[in-house]
């Protein structure tokens, strides 16, 4: 298993940039594949971004595609989301999530199965 806490969120305005930080414990963080997900207020939660096992392969949501940027550093068990560009309707709980995938290359079918307890983040207008 692995124990997920995010970090980073905040209030920012328009066009706007935030990181938000993902630090995981638990054993063999190398072997997950990471992504982040995100709730709006009264909406699902949606898929944002997710990593491969090494950061070699990235996915992307295309609502957010060339603004954010999903990252990891295996060293120290951390993922990371670079928010740029941010708009209003980015405001959301943004979670970590954890998906036990060994070696697999290709992240499309992230779905997660371990999460964090969520960060906030909100984007005036």
């Amino acid at each position: 298993q692995v124990q997920l806490v995010e970090s980073g969120g905040g209030l920012v305005q328009a066009g706007g940039s935030l990181r938000l930080s993902c630090a995981a414990s638990g054993r063999n963080f190398e072997l997950y594949a990471m992504g982040w997900f995100r709730q709006g207020p009264g909406k699902e939660r949606k898929f944002v971004a997710a990593i491969n096992y090494s950061g070699g392969s990235t996915y992307y949501a295309d609502s957010v595609k060339g603004r954010f940027t999903i990252s990891r550093d295996n060293a120290k068990n951390q993922v990371y989301l670079q928010l740029n560009d941010l708009k209003p309707e980015d405001t959301a709980v943004y979670y970590c999530a954890a998906e036990f995938l060994a070696h697999t290359y290709e992240v499309t079918t992230f779905t997660g199965d371990y999460w964090g307890q969520g960060t906030q983040v909100t984007v005036s207008s």
